[in-house]
């Protein structure tokens, strides 16, 4: 039978089917195509930033020249993977990286997520308003100014060593101390970005169903148990996406604040992945063995997110993965 004689054969309602799919996804475009045009930058930018530099990653397996261009470098294959392997400030900026990233992580992961439960919790709706604001902020500062008032503020004649002289403590020089370095990222990245990591979370607490808690308050349960057995477990696959997502930045310590905070006094505690590739490709004109580090920091980062999402898919199913 012939492919014309098949499609002349088909019942009415599959030819109006087809009609009606086209019409709907006609309506759909029409519907929403102010959405579709508004996405048109976002697109643009993601392709033009992100898409097309990444031909740029052949420098990783070539002895690059700027003079001979991308194609025209001799080609060393994985030399420079070999150089950085076998390079000992590459294990020590690696290590770096892992450990400012796993304390963030630890410490500051679940704080957004219990800031968005408390502060949903408040009823006085202008105090609310206020806090979320004042916590917003930081996140519009930028690390250059961020960084030099934390500094000021632990200067040897900053506040904190005011207020420990108070105590008889000797003045600490916190900025170029290896004892406290670490810390100090750690807890200043999370003052400048757990209230505007807070949103997502304060968007899904907002789209739980009030007649839950409505129901949970005739039964008797009080704030506590509410956030314990209704809020808390309905967030848990925002929660999960959050922790996949973040999975792939496990060896993105934070370029931009340890570039403006640290010295060379705390190289060795402070000292990753994003400063040494900067320092290896921009200050040294290293491009190929600056690439191959920061291509095997990429590489990791997928490899972790892809595992974080399969591991989140067999304990929680795909509610708690993003694919």
């Amino acid at each position: 039978m012939s492919k014309t004689t098949v499609l002349a054969g088909q019942p009415e309602w599959n030819k109006r089917s087809k009609t009606e799919d086209k019409k709907s996804k006609s309506f759909a475009y029409k519907k929403y195509r102010i959405l579709l045009i508004m996405l048109i930058p976002a697109v643009l930018y993601v392709t033009i930033f992100n898409y097309v530099p990444i031909y740029g990653l052949l420098i990783a397996f070539e002895d690059f020249q700027i003079t001979k261009g991308f194609f025209g470098s001799p080609w060393v294959g994985l030399a420079h993977f070999e150089k950085a392997f076998s390079d000992p400030g590459f294990y020590l900026v690696l290590k770096n990286s892992v450990l400012i990233s796993v304390y963030r992580m630890i410490w500051g992961f679940p704080i957004p997520i219990l800031f968005a439960l408390l502060l949903s919790e408040v009823k006085n709706v202008r105090f609310k308003k206020a806090v979320q604001t004042a916590s917003y902020l930081p996140h519009f500062i930028s690390w250059i100014i961020l960084g030099g008032i934390f500094m000021s503020i632990l200067s040897l004649e900053g506040p904190v060593n005011a207020i420990l002289g108070l105590f008889g403590v000797d003045p600490i020089l916190f900025m170029a101390d290896t004892k406290y370095f670490r810390s100090i990222l750690v807890i200043t990245s999370i003052l400048a970005s757990f209230g505007w990591s807070s949103i997502i979370y304060f968007a899904a607490i907002t789209g739980i169903d009030p007649h839950l808690h409505e129901a949970a308050v005739v039964d008797g349960a009080g704030r506590i148990k509410r956030m314990m057995y209704i809020t808390i477990p309905l967030l848990m696959p925002v929660i999960s996406i959050m922790l996949v997502l973040s999975m792939s930045g496990i060896l993105d310590a934070g370029f931009d604040q340890i570039f403006n905070m640290y010295n060379p006094q705390v190289y060795d505690v402070a000292d990753i992945i994003d400063t040494y590739v900067y320092r290896k490709g921009l200050v040294d004109m290293d491009y190929g063995y600056a690439t191959a580090v920061g291509l095997f920091k990429s590489a990791i980062g997928l490899i972790l997110m892809l595992t974080a999402n399969g591991v989140a898919k067999r304990m929680g199913g795909g509610d708690y993965t993003l694919w």
